[in-house]
């Protein structure tokens, strides 16, 4: 485990009474794999949308639909995948890291014991130059056209091959190394999420909708998925005060229902209370966010109406304008 500075530490019965911080630091045992088979069943049924679409010209609207709603869903699996990082998926620690792997991770092409490894420190040190985290941030504000411009690069995939690409490459290993090296080196980086994408590919042909592995899998994932985790990563932690205050660290930004089905599953929304107590499962965080408001932290939190607001504020760089010749 990370260290947490003494700078960074509190007590959180400071913050919540007693009863209220026990009932939501407790753990359910069947939630986590709700979530999960939510998340599955939400991606079946875009799937099954498309597949049975009955005119070809539908599918100019249920083909982007599914699109937006399996990208939605693949970020929801890596929230998930998060929560399995922090144990928050079962109580039993094997349980949650097979559910955090096996139905969350790999499917997305991550690993969650290297993101633990990864994730810690950003908890640790949100916001300072030790934050891995630091330059998903400290670009903001940016113009409404530089912000454009990035997104543009997610929705047509740009951004999502180049990270793939990357990743293939990392696995590879060095050139000069052994053939067999490589190849151990590459079961060991993307053996695993091939073979989960593989039995999924399996599936949907089993199905009769082979198609929908590259059309709604693959292509969420280089597209759409991107948008939302940019977006995601904005909200919770750019354009923040740098104050030193260790509650002003990370944003809340208070969803609609239809923010939450395709930018923010599964209250990844509730941010500066996940890093006020990452202990926290994530259903409880908006007990917990109720329970905050109540007292004088209301004052500190930084929480924002809606994703749009924080856009706003996000891109609130003005360009320079060119001076002539």
């Amino acid at each position: 485990m990370t260290e947490i500075p003494q700078s960074r530490r509190f007590a959180a019965t400071d913050l919540v009474p007693a009863p209220v911080l026990e009932k939501v630091r407790a753990r359910s045992a069947f939630m986590g794999a709700a979530m999960i088979a939510h998340a599955w069943g939400l991606i079946a049924l875009a799937i099954a949308m498309v597949a049975f679409t009955p005119y070809p010209a539908l599918l100019l609207i249920t083909y982007p639909l599914a699109v937006a709603v399996i990208g939605s869903r693949q970020l929801g699996l890596a929230i998930l995948m998060h929560e399995g990082a922090h144990g928050g998926l079962a109580r039993n620690d094997r349980v949650n890291l097979w559910l955090s792997q096996w139905l969350c991770a790999y499917p997305v092409f991550t690993e969650t014991q290297a993101y633990r490894s990864y994730h810690l420190p950003h908890h640790a040190h949100a916001q300072t130059d030790k934050d891995p985290d630091l330059g998903l941030s400290a670009p903001f504000p940016v113009s409404r056209a530089s912000l454009t411009r990035k997104i543009i690069r997610d929705l047509t995939g740009q951004t999502g091959l180049k990270q793939r690409a990357a990743q293939i490459r990392g696995a590879l290993g060095k050139p000069e190394w052994p053939l067999r090296q490589r190849a151990r080196h590459f079961w060991a980086k993307l053996g695993r999420p091939l073979a989960v994408n593989a039995v999924l590919f399996a599936v949907l042909a089993a199905a009769g909708v082979w198609w929908a592995w590259p059309l709604l899998w693959l292509v969420p994932l280089i597209t759409w998925q991107q948008v939302v985790t940019r977006i995601r990563n904005i909200a919770e932690h750019a354009v923040l005060p740098v104050n030193g205050d260790p509650m002003g660290v990370a944003r809340t930004t208070l969803a609609s229902w239809i923010e939450r089905l395709f930018l923010a599953p599964y209250w990844v929304n509730y941010h500066a209370e996940h890093h006020l107590m990452m202990y926290v499962p994530c259903y409880n965080l908006p007990r917990l966010h109720r329970a905050l408001m109540a007292t004088d932290a209301r004052a500190r939190l930084e929480v924002r109406q809606g994703y749009l607001s924080v856009l706003r504020l996000a891109t609130s760089k003005v360009d320079p304008v060119p001076v002539a010749a």
